[in-house]
């Protein structure tokens, strides 16, 4: 108290007449009442005025990198490698000798990956930067111009017709991280055409939805498995590709291989794992195939 007495005294005597003591309390006291209610209601009014601003109000924003992140950028035995699982995984439907080739028993060396894998119907389209379904049937003819300027198909391979082939965009997708996806399309000869001539065509392929490389290709040809040098063609296959040199692979069980007439090769993939590719030969309906499996 003779604190505050002794402050009143000095104000009085600033402002150069006396005051009641009295009054100086209420004063004081009338300011101590004001501290009290802005520390209440302050932050609640200063919130709604805020909210003003905000509320019932559009408000663009420019993010300069909107989209960006979805994927990560993968090197092309990392796709490969991907997609090999994403395949050997699935329960979907297939051509008849595509679904034969998928019985190959892994690499010993492999670790159970079994269910970490998913290969889906992308519902959602294509984006901006892949190959739509009207540009697939261009790119797949441009492709198999590609595969036979560099030797890898015969070029009496006919070109597809949008009419008379489907195409699906698929994603496959590492489960585990998803952002190590990748986008293909798979082009099948339409089963409306069960009774054509396919002698010299194209049956299946899975096609990177974004280079327009075709990751497995089999197709009906002219050829018998002693025209076909896999060693050759494996090694051109790889280099279109874009990934390392392949190397020669036995497989764990070749009783399982639905034709005597194939040859197998191997390349790195992700930790520590293997993709394999097969070149092979199916004698009786002269079908070439070039597929990829774990």
């Amino acid at each position: 108290m003779k604190h505050i007495r002794h402050m009143e005294d000095k104000l009085a005597v600033w402002m150069g007449r006396p005051l009641r003591r009295d009054m100086l309390t209420a004063c004081f006291l009338f300011f101590a009442v004001l501290v009290i209610v802005a520390s209440v209601w302050g932050p609640e009014a200063l919130a709604r005025y805020n909210d003003k601003s905000v509320l019932n109000e559009i408000h663009l924003e420019e993010t300069g990198a909107a989209g960006e992140g979805y994927r990560y950028t993968l090197n092309g035995n990392e796709r490969l490698y991907i997609l090999s699982q994403c395949l050997s995984s699935q329960t979907l439907p297939e051509s008849e000798q595509n679904a034969w080739t998928r019985n190959d028993v892994p690499d010993t060396d492999h670790q159970n990956l079994e269910g970490t894998y998913a290969f889906v119907v992308n519902h959602r389209g294509p984006s901006g930067e892949e190959i739509t379904d009207e540009e697939i049937y261009e790119t797949c003819n441009e492709g198999l111009d590609t595969l036979n300027g560099l030797g890898i198909l015969p070029d009496s391979v006919k070109e597809v017709e949008k009419g008379s082939y489907n195409a699906v965009l698929y994603s496959a997708i590492d489960v585990l991280e998803p952002r190590n996806n990748v986008a293909v399309w798979k082009l099948s000869l339409s089963d409306s055409q069960k009774n054509a001539n396919k002698e010299n065509r194209l049956i299946d392929a899975y096609i990177d939805a974004d280079s327009g490389k075709f990751y497995e290709v089999y197709v009906r040809t002219s050829l018998t498995w002693e025209d076909i040098n896999p060693d050759e063609m494996i090694r051109k296959w790889s280099g279109y590709m874009g990934i390392s040199e392949p190397q020669p692979y036995e497989s764990v069980n070749p009783l399982l291989e639905t034709t005597p007439y194939y040859k197998k090769y191997v390349f790195p993939g992700i930790g520590g794992g293997n993709t394999v590719v097969t070149v092979g030969f199916y004698e009786g309906i002269n079908e070439l195939f070039i597929k990829i499996s774990k």
